[in-house]
């Protein structure tokens, strides 16, 4: 059973492009070295090598310098700098995208599985222990439309090798998951559970373990 969670079509479309229109900026950046190098016209550092720089002609001493973008010594210049700062924009565009296309869950009989950006955990809740919890999701921040939401989310971690997963109690533009998937997240943990019967409870009633 797929789990409702992740977002709409539309709203992983454009997380989709949002994250690598972010890394083609954080690329351009990185490149920018490339089209900003060193001039032709500058002698090379092999070939004054051996004369003090404050010997050398203050044009060239600028040429290889602040002039040419570049350190006197190939090092890190300014440009370089700059080229440095589009490699994590680079990797969190990336990470954005793949969060928006990949992100799931689903439930293989008392096995749930969650896929992130970058990998997928499964835990079993038949043995699992398993929490209730929340987090707060803040909208239109700044704004007079602001409001603050606790979304309800199931925390289940393994007791042999300490992996954990994090569900979010939370439908695809709805305010909770489909009755008929918490209820099924219920029959798979152990009888007699607490999170269990707050799961069918919500199932049953908006106002359970769903309510802000």
């Amino acid at each position: 059973m797929k789990l409702s969670i992740g977002a709409p079509p539309a709203a992983k479309a454009f997380g989709i492009i949002f994250g690598l229109v972010f890394a083609a900026a954080g690329a351009a950046f990185a490149l920018l070295p490339l089209a900003f190098g060193r001039d032709d016209s500058c002698p090379s550092a092999d070939e004054v090598s051996g004369i003090p720089p404050s010997m050398l002609p203050p044009e060239i001493r600028d040429c290889m310098s602040d002039g040419g973008w570049l350190s006197f010594d190939d090092g890190f210049g300014p440009m370089r700098l700059l080229g440095l700062v589009g490699v994590p924009v680079i990797l969190l565009g990336l990470y954005i995208a793949l969060k928006s296309w990949r992100t799931a869950a689903w439930l293989d009989g008392t096995t749930v599985s969650v896929r992130g950006a970058l990998r997928t955990k499964k835990v079993d809740l038949a043995r699992a222990d398993v929490s209730g919890g929340s987090y707060t999701l803040r909208r239109n921040v700044g704004t007079s439309h602001a409001s603050i939401e606790r979304v309800p989310q199931l925390i289940a971690r393994d007791p042999d090798n300490g992996r954990t997963v994090t569900i979010p109690l939370r439908g695809i533009g709805t305010a909770q998951l489909p009755e008929w998937e918490l209820r099924a997240l219920a029959d798979a943990m152990r009888p007699g559970t607490a999170v269990a019967a707050q799961l069918r409870t919500m199932a049953e009633n908006s106002l359970g373990l769903g309510a802000p």
